[in-house]
């Protein structure tokens, strides 16, 4: 457990310690780069700003990704049980994909304007999906097909085959798509707030420190952005050990 703990710590610790380093070096000011020793002052002079606009930043980025996740699951299931749903979506699910989010940012802000919360989950959850929904997909389209045919011979339905046998084996990939689906929901959320800016979340905090020159604050968002994303992957990994668990032991 202590091993756990230290290794990222020290890494971190080792990843700030260069970062200040490489700023005394070349002597760049705190308007150019700032540097680790600025962004305490940054955090604790908007204190309240960090707490508010994070709390918005972080609420939508979760719900954006629960839909991802009921989403993907259902999406997936989709893809998986039938070749002709599999051979018609792929495509269309790997050019939507290959579309730049941001250039999706102006358009959904049109369609739905005002709707600054929506927009936010929206793109948070467009995002997302996409890595739940292909692992899923693949998992439930490897399952061996003697255990389909078992299953279907006692009468057990699709969705029973799924919960039985299908959701069992597909979490581990499940789990690893989650990983990455988390990380990709919080560039949505914040493609949102910095591109079409409405004055909430960490993005909307980032752009008010771009706009008034103020680098401490621009970079003090981006740690708070990259903490709120390790808390994020790290509640992935909790309910990974909960759930599936066993695929580590078994690896082990």
């Amino acid at each position: 457990m202590l091993y756990k703990i230290a290794v990222p710590v020290a890494s971190i610790l080792i990843f700030l310690g260069f970062w200040e380093f490489l700023v005394w070096v070349n002597g760049w000011p705190n308007y150019k780069m700032a540097s680790p020793s600025d962004l305490p002052p940054a955090f604790w002079q908007y204190k309240e700003l960090f707490l508010i606009m994070g709390w918005q930043t972080l609420w939508r980025t979760v719900v954006g990704l629960f839909l991802a996740v009921v989403f993907g699951t259902l999406l997936g299931m989709i893809i998986g049980f039938s070749r002709i749903a599999r051979d018609a979506l792929y495509p269309l699910l790997v050019g939507f994909n290959a579309v730049p989010k941001a250039t999706l940012v102006p358009v959904i802000a049109l369609l739905f304007i005002g709707q600054h919360d929506f927009n936010t989950v929206l793109m948070a959850f467009m995002i997302s999906f996409f890595p739940i929904a292909v692992s899923v997909g693949i998992g439930l389209s490897t399952l061996e097909p003697e255990y389909r045919d078992i299953l279907r011979a006692l009468g057990a339905s699709k969705f029973t085959i799924f919960r039985k046998i299908a959701l069992p084996k597909t979490l581990p990939e499940f789990f690893g798509a989650l990983k990455v689906a988390a990380t990709l929901a919080f560039i949505g959320t914040n493609l949102v707030e910095i591109v079409s800016p409405h004055g909430r979340g960490l993005g909307a905090l980032f752009k008010s420190g771009e706009t008034n020159g103020n680098y401490p604050l621009m970079f003090a968002v981006l740690i708070a952005l990259a903490v709120l994303g390790i808390v994020l992957y790290y509640a992935v990994v909790f309910l990974e050990k909960i759930f599936a668990g066993w695929a580590e032991r078994a690896q082990s």
